[in-house]
């Protein structure tokens, strides 16, 4: 059986050493492959011009740079992007381009499963089959393909496109170490955002760590008795558990935390929600609140009124004492919005 090559995609200058050294190449090669594929971008070896023609055919009769592919793209009015990528035959994901109307902020929102382990009611992807988690070169290589494909470089990246994130946490943390070296991609830590529905035990791991990179939690509900309606996670860790935890993220790495929380009329609006939400922020103090309206109509759900938004958010920000976001929805038109990755994929035969 041909022995399989080593991919250099997605891996820590580390193991290219590692690497090298297994195959007789100089260590100072390490780096250069290191800085060429994630710095420069070089997506063939043949790129490295400072290699021999003999040190190209022998990294290359032994590693490979392999790529997720293309499948196609929607430009939304707003100019957000949505593309969907092949991982591998008969699994795709999708990833969003994100710029500001002045294109200060270009983010690049990244899947870290193909299909997702959770099913939020609210959640387009959720109704996806689960069809495994992403290696660290997968996800790595969503920025690459899209940087290439808009020809230009993302400020900020969040992980917040299919699948729950702390369900692959060392593939997940692998590769945002990776954005985050400065011989590599040079992203700041601050720039670059792990989110999860609540798994706790995956929180704990990022802070016993102390992980640099911002964290978002998807609360989405603030009632203990009823939060587990439209979040399953709630079953396994429950918003008691989640919350205490939240705090010591806050007080352990001494940051701020965020918090999302989708806006679904009469079912998390109500005033006793607002004044749960209210609890919440100010327990756990160092933390913000990202509002987002229901972008999906898959459930007997309606998308809230900006009036409604409106006085929701004007009663959070009277009363709670920390900063509230109105997240608009980009890419809305294409599906590529928060909620609505997969949407128009295959669903699960469940109840919604």
């Amino acid at each position: 059986m041909k022995e399989e090559k080593f991919i250099l995609k997605g891996k820590r200058l580390e193991e290219i050493q590692d690497f090298c050294k297994s195959i007789g190449v100089e260590a100072f090669r390490a780096k250069q492959l290191y800085t060429g594929i994630y710095k420069n971008r070089y997506t063939s070896i043949s790129q490295f011009t400072t290699f021999s023609k003999e040190l190209i055919a022998k990294i290359s009769e032994n590693a490979e740079f392999p790529e997720i592919q293309l499948g196609r793209q929607l430009i939304s009015k707003d100019g957000t992007r949505k593309f969907t990528f092949e991982v591998e035959p008969g699994k795709e994901i999708e990833t969003v381009w994100i710029p500001t109307a002045d294109e200060e902020r270009k983010t690049i929102c990244i899947s870290s499963q193909v299909g997702c382990t959770l099913n939020c009611a609210f959640c387009a992807t959720g109704l996806l089959e689960y069809k495994g988690n992403l290696h660290a070169w997968q996800i790595l290589d969503q920025i690459i393909q899209v940087e290439k494909i808009v020809g230009d470089r993302a400020t900020n990246i969040v992980f917040m496109g299919m699948g729950e994130p702390m369900h692959n946490y060392f593939s997940v943390m692998k590769a945002a170490h990776i954005l985050h070296d400065k011989d590599a991609f040079g992203l700041g830590a601050k720039r670059i955002t792990i989110s999860t529905a609540g798994v706790v035990t995956g929180i704990t791991r990022f802070i016993e760590n102390k992980e640099p990179f911002n964290f978002a939690i998807s609360l989405n509900h603030p009632n203990p008795n009823t939060r587990h309606t439209i979040m399953d996670v709630n079953v396994k860790h429950p918003l008691e558990k989640l919350l205490a935890v939240a705090r010591k993220f806050t007080q352990d790495l001494d940051r701020m935390i965020t918090f999302e929380y989708v806006l679904i009329p009469d079912v998390n609006m109500g005033r006793e929600n607002a004044d749960r939400l209210v609890k919440i922020a100010r327990s756990v103090n160092k933390c913000k609140i990202n509002v987002i309206p229901l972008n999906t109509d898959f459930t007997q759900w309606r998308r809230p009124t900006e009036d409604e938004v409106g006085e929701f958010v004007s009663y959070l920000r009277a009363k709670a004492g920390v900063p509230i976001l109105n997240r608009q929805s980009p890419g809305r038109d294409i599906n590529g919005a928060c909620g609505m990755l997969a949407l128009k994929g295959t669903r699960k035969e469940v109840e919604v």
